[in-house]
């Protein structure tokens, strides 16, 4: 499968908008005689402020864009915050982003354990900017599964929610959560697209979970949002969390999900789940171990 030049990647991106835009949502009014889903290139390029030509160059991936005429465009298209941040970093334009360390994320991994761990009740992960698990805590093994069981190759977070069952078989919404985990990483790894490793998650994406394959080729981004989950764990009945993200002073690109149970009840029920495997693999197993991606 080839890869798109990220010129093509961001007209390709732009395209998507624009015709998924109604003129009214501009201030525009639609005729009888529009045949052009969405907005005609030549609004677009009035709206923005520049050529026909140039704009139509951008969308074939001939020209490049400052971040000011970009920014322009973006905010034309009507791209909210992330939709405008993608559009920047495909183009060229984005923040720094921290090299790998040599060792994986051992060292972030090793940093970010004891946090992680000091929520017993409530699931978390560690994510490196490819959504690789670097490290999670009890509760998150308890609900999910214990990521060591996965292949190190297979050891993402958006694998897991597409390819893993147990998810499906948890969550009571699955299908928008998971949605949601793919649009934030496409959100987030404008800089890491072309990365080897991303390729090779698309690619295992594609191997293991053929019938979403319509996911990998959308071009729709958005943040992780705030939100409620509901997990229906066998014999422990419906449990309420609440999900929440946040990122690791020393690596800006690593994400931290958390998921805190909403209620006592909820709490009560997410202890005696995550009780369970501790009392399953005996003493002296400690939760952090061996939890680096591999």
């Amino acid at each position: 499968m080839s890869t798109p030049l990220p010129s093509a990647k961001l007209g390709a991106f732009l395209r998507a908008h624009r015709e998924l835009l109604k003129p009214a949502d501009v201030g525009l009014v639609a005729t009888a005689r529009r045949r052009t889903p969405g907005l005609r290139r030549e609004e677009v390029a009035s709206l923005s402020g520049v050529g026909l030509a140039w704009y139509t160059w951008l969308e074939q991936g001939r020209v490049t864009a400052s971040r000011q005429v970009l920014g322009a465009v973006t905010r034309a298209l009507r791209l909210d915050a992330a939709g405008q941040r993608h559009a920047m970093r495909l183009a060229g334009h984005h923040d720094p982003v921290l090299p790998a360390g040599e060792d994986g994320g051992g060292e972030l991994a090793a940093a970010v354990q004891p946090v992680l761990d000091s929520w017993p009740a409530s699931p978390a992960v560690l994510l490196d900017r490819y959504f690789d698990l670097l490290g999670w805590n009890t509760a998150w093994g308890a609900l999910w599964g214990s990521p060591e069981t996965v292949p190190a190759d297979r050891r993402n977070l958006m694998w897991l929610m597409v390819a893993d069952r147990r998810p499906r078989a948890v969550l009571r919404d699955w299908e928008p959560l998971a949605m949601n985990v793919f649009q934030h990483f496409r959100a987030q790894a404008g800089p890491a697209l072309e990365d080897p490793r991303t390729e090779e998650v698309y690619r295992r994406l594609d191997q293991d979970a053929p019938e979403l394959r319509h996911w990998w080729g959308c071009h729709s981004v958005a943040e992780l949002t705030t939100r409620r989950v509901v997990v229906e764990p066998a014999g422990t009945g419906w449990i309420e969390l609440s999900l929440s993200s946040f990122h690791p002073v020393d690596d800006p690109s690593a994400l931290v999900l958390l998921l805190t149970p909403v209620s006592a009840t909820d709490r009560v029920r997410m202890e005696s789940l995550a009780e369970r495997p501790l009392r399953a693999v005996g003493p002296g197993t400690g939760a952090g171990a061996g939890r680096q991606a591999g």
